[in-house]
Formats: structure tokens, C-alpha cells, sequence
């Protein structure tokens, strides 16, 4: 890895330099880094405009209204969310902050969600095309970074834009990862580059466990094997361990920053700060075959669900099938060459790809939809693009050192074939790309979605009724909705008893709220809250009950707070 540096080539001098082997002139360097970072910069401009459009087609519900509630809170001065309890994933390094900033300028606002999706998966695309690039520009970077944003183009309508857009998932984890991955592919091997990316991972870690899946153990893993080769090619583990010192100060790294984001939890614990739900997922090697049709998930988050659909749009999602089989290719292309020319990233890219998809099959992960394998998609777009697309820098390094390249040689003799070959390949790939570019026009003129339970925020609201309960989909988003003038808190359909997933116990707590009706939905599926026999058990009989669309709202004379069961 340390034979080339990034943004080393072969490629020729431009720029009205003088003789073949002249360097360009110092004024044409600044004017094409000018240029390529404005065009950088308006490509992310409409990647965000076409981004929130996608976002708003799918409907806010209660998971982005308590994220919006606790940043929120984190305003108004409670920066260690003092009695909230989370789930299993905090988002308090991440997704929070970022809420808390947008709060600032838009306000709590359930369109605030939308924005802050469309920024993070902008953030993901436009890193996994600088993951992607690598130390290559010209016509090498620009077949990379159009592989890479290809297969992250367009988020499929539904499952893809809800799982990689709109929910508060593992797909804002993917950003920090990518970004201490860009920094290692990028940076000189120095005594820093381990300290920080120590201190990124444990930063990100806090925030997402899956980071020790899908970062701490890739990294260590991957160094730890490089450590090991260096030993046996150099027939000394002493003159091997040497040759790896790099490589082991980043496994010395992976361990530090779990154990940073291990005594930070305890540290946030001890100083009273939030109270973090256990990691529901169980490993379930009995059932092993069971979950196996949940790796339909793959396809759905690089878009190629093409169940249920018809005409263009089905063939617009079979054509996503190849960024599917180019993110199976470059893995199997890393196993391939995993001592033999692949880098440091492309291998922890190809091992936290394995890993998270292994977790989802093995564990009852698979259960919990797509989102829980989204940093796939960025990250199989980065790894497609530099296996794919460009030399590799061993082979690079070989060439500088003088060295003879059966592959360089082989490309020589068949020129005209290669030459063939690659024309072929591009038009190709145009073809596939145009195909990506009409799916998302198809999906951004597409009506926007009104956030969840809407109707139902409007009639309370006209109705006065202020503070109440429901289930969990019908609470906090009517309470965002109406800007705190209705607040709905949500029971267990089971039990009665509060829901304390993403809320605080003080929501109720009957000397200082007093909530006087329980909202039911009978709309299908999982939004369905219709616990009448358990209501009347604890509640008793309603003083009047009110019927609209698929809601029930019955209202009682006293405080229901007090009659919840604990």
C-alpha cells in the first residue's frame, strides 16, 4: 500500500507543458481543481434538490418525530437527554446534532426530517464517489465516480427511498464511515492517521453499534491478515511485524476506539444522560435457511424490487440489477486479488460488505427490513467502482518500479481488442446509466406524501382536544404536526402499560400532564391500534367516542395518566 501514493499515475502531462515528460504548469493545476470543485459543488447542489423530492414522496411518521423531539430537547438545554429512553441505536453523535442544526433554521417541523434525509443520503453518494475515485483523475477517476454515482443514483419508490432516504437508519452511519475510510485511503502512512481514525470510529461508534461491524472489526481483520502475509513473504515474523507497523497501529486503533465508545456510554450513564434499549438481535443459526429470503433486502436498497411492478418501470428495475451483480463482482474480485493488489480499503470495504450482509442472515436482523443493511449500497457503489474501473495500484506501482506486468504486457499485444473492448464497455454503461436517470425522473415528479396521521392531527386540534394517548404511529408525529399544540403519548397495544421506545417516562406522569383521550386506528397492517377490551379494562367506559376515516378518538372527564397499568 505504501509504494504509491495517492494521486500518483502514468497518465501524460497537459496544460501547455513543454516536452513529454514536462509537468503541467502550475496555473492550469488551480484552474482545473477550480473548475472540477464547482462542478463538484453543483452536481451537490442537485443531488439535494432531487434528493428532498424524493424524500417528501414517502410520509413522515413517529420514528423521525421523537428524533426531531429529543434534538429538540437538546436546544433547550438538555444535552445529555436526561430521561429519554432510545433505542438500540442512540444517533447521538450523528443524525442528532444534525437535527439540532436544521431545528435552528427550519424549526421542528416534520419537512425538517425531509431535509435532513436528503442531506445525509447526498452526504453518502457524494463520499462514495470520492471513496470510489481513489488516487486516479482523468478519464480513470471519471469512469469511477460515474460507476459509483450510477448505482447510487436513484433510491427505488417505496421500500428503497424509506429505507436509504427518510429513515433515521445505519445510512447516516455510512457518512463518517466513509469519510475516515477517504481519509485512509488518501493519507500518508504517519503516526495521525491511526490516532484519528481511532478517535473518528469511536465518535461514529457512540452513535451506532453496527460500526463495529461494518468498521472497528473490518479494519482490524483486514490489517491483521496483512500483518500476517508480510510475515510469510518475508519468511520473519520480526522483519514482517516491522514491514506491517502501519497496518498495526491501525488494529491498535480498532481496539481503542471500542474501548473509547465503551467507557463514553458509561460516562453519558453515569452523568444521567439518555437510557439505551439492549440490541434486540439473536443469533439464529437454526433458522439460518428461514431467513434467507430476507436478502431480497440486497436488491431493494440498490433498487431492483421488480415484484409487483409493470412496463418501464419493471425494466428500469431489472436494469438495477447490475449494480447488483458489479457490487457481487468487485467483492469476489477483492477475495481474488485480496493479497495481490487489493488496498487497504478495498478490502475493509469488501469485509464490512460480507459482515453486515452475514449479520442480517444469520441474526433476526434479517426481520427488521432493508435499513438494516443500507451502508451496502454506498458502500458496494465505492467498491464496485475502484475494482472495476481503473488500474490497480500494485500494478501501478510495478510499472513506476520498472518492474514487468503481465497484465500491462497482455493489454500491449491485444491493443486494438482492449481498445474494442472498453468502447463497448462505455456504451454499455451509458445505456445503463441513461436507464438510472429515467427511473429517478420517473420517481421525482411523483406526488408528495403528507405526513402520517395528518387528518388525524387536524381534527384534534379543532376538536381542543390537547394531551391524549395512542399507539405508537398515531403519537408523536400528530404531535410535531401540530407543533406541540396536540400531544398524543403512546401505550404497549399489548399491555397498556407506557411505550418507552424513543419517549420519556415524564410524558406520563399524571402530577404534571393530564391526558383525557385515547386515539385507535383501524388501518391495516402495523398501523393498526385497536386495543378496545384492554382500554376498557384499565380505562373503563368512555364519557363520548368520535368516528373519522379510520380513527376512533374516546374521551373520558378525567386523567387517564393515573389508570395506566405499570
Amino acid at each position: 500500500m505504501g509504494l504509491v501514493r495517492a494521486g500518483t499515475e502514468t497518465e501524460p502531462p497537459s496544460g501547455n507543458a513543454v516536452g513529454p515528460d514536462a509537468a503541467p504548469r502550475p496555473w492550469y493545476v488551480r484552474r482545473r481543481r477550480l473548475l472540477e470543485a464547482a462542478g463538484f459543488a453543483v452536481f451537490a447542489a442537485a443531488l439535494f434538490i432531487v434528493y428532498l423530492r424524493l424524500s417528501r414522496t414517502m410520509p413522515e411518521n413517529s420514528d423521525q418525530a421523537n428524533v426531531l423531539l429529543q434534538a429538540s430537547d437538546m436546544l433547550h438545554g438538555n444535552l445529555l437527554l436526561h430521561g429519554w429512553y432510545k433505542a438500540d441505536v442512540s444517533f447521538y453523535t450523528t443524525e442528532l446534532p444534525q437535527y439540532a442544526l436544521l431545528e435552528i433554521i427550519f424549526g421542528v417541523h416534520a419537512n425538517t426530517a425531509h431535509i435532513a434525509a436528503a442531506m445525509t443520503y447526498t452526504l453518502a453518494a457524494l463520499l462514495a464517489v470520492l471513496v470510489a475515485r481513489g488516487g486516479f483523475t482523468s478519464r480513470a477517476a471519471v469512469v469511477r465516480m460515474a460507476i459509483a454515482a450510477g448505482i447510487m443514483l436513484a433510491p427505488q419508490l417505496g421500500i428503497g427511498v424509506s429505507a436509504l432516504l427518510l429513515s433515521v437508519g445505519h445510512i447516516g452511519t455510512s457518512v463518517p464511515v466513509l469519510l475516515i475510510l477517504l481519509f485512509l485511503d488518501r493519507a500518508p502512512q504517519r503516526w495521525y492517521v491511526p490516532l484519528l481514525t481511532a478517535l473518528g470510529l469511536a465518535w461514529v461508534l457512540i452513535a451506532d453499534q453496527i460500526v463495529l461491524i461494518v468498521g472497528v472489526i473490518p479494519l482490524a481483520l483486514v490489517c491483521a491478515s496483512r500483518v500476517i502475509e508480510g510475515a510469510v513473504r518475508e519468511r520473519s515474523l520480526s522483519r514482517g511485524v516491522r514491514a506491517r507497523w502501519y497496518e498495526l497501529s491501525l488494529i491498535a486503533a480498532a481496539g481503542v476506539a471500542a474501548g473509547l465508545a465503551w467507557v463514553a456510554e458509561r460516562v453519558l450513564r453515569a452523568l444521567g444522560g439518555y437510557i439505551l434499549s439492549p440490541i434486540p438481535f439473536k443469533f439464529t443459526l437454526h433458522h439460518i435457511l428461514a431467513n434467507l429470503h430476507a436478502l431480497w433486502a440486497v436488491p431493494q436498497i440498490f433498487g431492483a424490487d421488480y415484484r409487483g411492478l409493470t412496463g418501464a418501470v419493471f425494466v428500469i428495475a431489472v436494469l438495477h440489477m447490475i449494480s447488483v451483480a458489479l457490487v457481487i463482482l468487485a467483492v469476489l474480485l477483492v477475495a481474488w486479488r485480496f493479497f495481490a493488489g487489493a488496498s487497504l480499503v478495498d478490502q475493509v470495504l469488501a469485509v464490512a460488505i460480507v459482515a453486515n450482509v452475514a449479520l442480517f442472515v444469520l441474526t433476526s436482523a434479517g426481520s427488521e427490513g432493508p435499513h438494516e443493511i443500507a451502508v451496502v449500497a454506498p458502500f458496494g457503489a465505492a467498491l464496485a467502482a475502484r475494482m472495476l474501473a481503473g488500474q490497480p495500484r500494485a500494478q501501478a506501482a510495478r510499472m513506476l518500479a520498472g518492474q514487468p506486468c503481465p497484465q500491462a504486457a497482455g493489454a500491449r499485444a491485444g491493443g486494438a481488442l482492449a481498445r474494442r473492448a472498453r468502447a463497448v464497455a462505455y456504451g454499455a454503461g451509458l445505456v445503463v446509466l441513461a436507464g438510472y436517470v429515467a427511473g429517478l425522473a420517473h420517481e421525482v415528479v411523483q406526488p408528495a406524501a403528507p405526513p402520517d396521521n395528518v387528518q388525524l392531527a387536524s381534527w384534534l386540534e379543532a376538536h381542543h382536544l390537547r394531551y391524549g394517548l395512542g399507539g405508537y404511529w398515531e403519537s408523536s408525529i400528530v404531535t410535531v404536526e401540530t407543533g406541540g399544540q396536540v400531544k398524543v403519548r403512546a401505550l404497549l397495544k399489548s399491555t397498556m402499560e407506557r411505550d418507552l421506545w424513543l419517549a420519556r417516562p415524564s410524558w406520563y406522569d399524571p402530577a404534571s400532564q393530564r391526558a383525557n383521550f385515547i386515539v385507535l386506528s383501524s388501518a391495516p397492517g402495523y398501523l393498526n391500534w385497536e386495543p378496545r377490551s384492554l382500554i376498557e379494562k384499565y380505562f373503563g367506559r368512555p364519557a363520548r367516542v368520535y368516528n373519522f376515516g379510520p380513527y376512533t378518538v374516546m374521551v373520558w372527564d378525567r386523567n387517564l395518566l393515573s389508570s395506566i397499568p405499570r
